[in-house]
């Protein structure tokens, strides 16, 4: 089917992609925290999506300690886009 993405469409990585299409950019902590997993886990999911080019991460210092936020790229808002449209038709109107 046209737009679907089994790399997005594991449970997890739905998750995050639509955490971040709707904040725009994500602390890593605070994605944990919204998906409830441990930091292992997460990392994983978001390796997977920055191999697929569809996340991206920034690094900052902030209050002493190294932070990480998350970001969907171009390609990756577009491969979700067309990935929700893809679950919309099979699931119908």
């Amino acid at each position: 089917m046209a737009g679907f993405d089994t790399t997005i469409h594991a449970p997890n990585r739905l998750r995050i992609c639509a955490l971040l299409d709707t904040a725009g950019e994500a602390e890593f902590s605070a994605v944990q925290r919204e998906l409830g997993v441990s930091a292992s886990v997460l990392s994983k999911h978001v390796t997977v999506l920055m191999d697929a080019d569809y996340v991206e991460q920034r690094k900052a210092v902030r209050d002493t300690r190294q932070r990480v936020w998350l970001r969907l790229t171009r390609s990756g808002r577009e491969a979700y886009a067309a990935h929700l449209a893809a679950l919309r038709a099979i699931v119908g109107p």
